[in-house]
């Protein structure tokens, strides 16, 4: 079986939510890109769009997958390669290299969701998410732009699972069944 389960999709679709339930399941390691990117910076994402703009942002986002695509760490256990589901960055698969070395490690399963249910997610917390208050339009707007000019990376997933309208319970188990169908035909080095 594949090693990684990769979390990824539009902002406000579950990643970083589900993540840790999926992990806890599995009983695998998990880790957020964007955690690990604000650990790093040593300041919120937001204060890094502020502070440098989007390219060091992506410049730290495809260092930090850089590092967790290259764990040579082994499982305890099987002896395999360290097991470990990553939640990204929504924009983390635009980047081509990022995506590359993502799916060289292991399954990547995109959460989707209708747009206004995304807007209405998102909700009070615009101020945080800088992509969304670029061009000064309404959220639902910006919300459609935003997934028009991602839905090309999105497609490169190995999956997709919808969140609109599910308990994160839920989600959580319907990225793992279908993780476990698509992993179960992947054996990864």
């Amino acid at each position: 079986m594949t090693p990684k389960l990769i979390i990824t999709g539009f902002m406000a679709t579950g990643k970083s939510s589900v993540g840790p339930i999926v992990a806890r399941r599995l009983g695998w390691e998990f880790v957020d890109v964007d955690t690990a990117i604000i650990a790093r910076a040593g300041k919120p994402i937001a204060q890094i769009f502020a502070d440098h703009g989007e390219a060091r942002f992506r410049q730290l986002e495809r260092e930090i997958v850089e590092y967790l695509t290259n764990d040579r760490r082994r499982c305890p256990v099987c002896h395999g390669p360290h097991p470990q589901v990553i939640s990204t960055g929504g924009g983390v698969l635009v980047d081509e290299a990022n995506c590359v070395a993502l799916k060289r490690v292991g399954v990547i399963v995109c959460l989707t969701a209708r747009p206004e249910v995304v807007a209405a997610r998102v909700g009070r917390s615009k101020a945080k998410r800088p992509k969304l208050t670029e061009g000064g339009k309404p959220t639902l707007d910006r919300v459609k732009e935003l997934m028009a000019e991602r839905a090309d990376a999105y497609a490169r997933a190995d999956l997709h699972v919808d969140s609109s309208d599910v308990t994160i319970d839920q989600l959580a188990d319907n990225v793992i069944s279908n993780f476990g169908a698509v992993a179960a035909r992947r054996v990864l080095p």
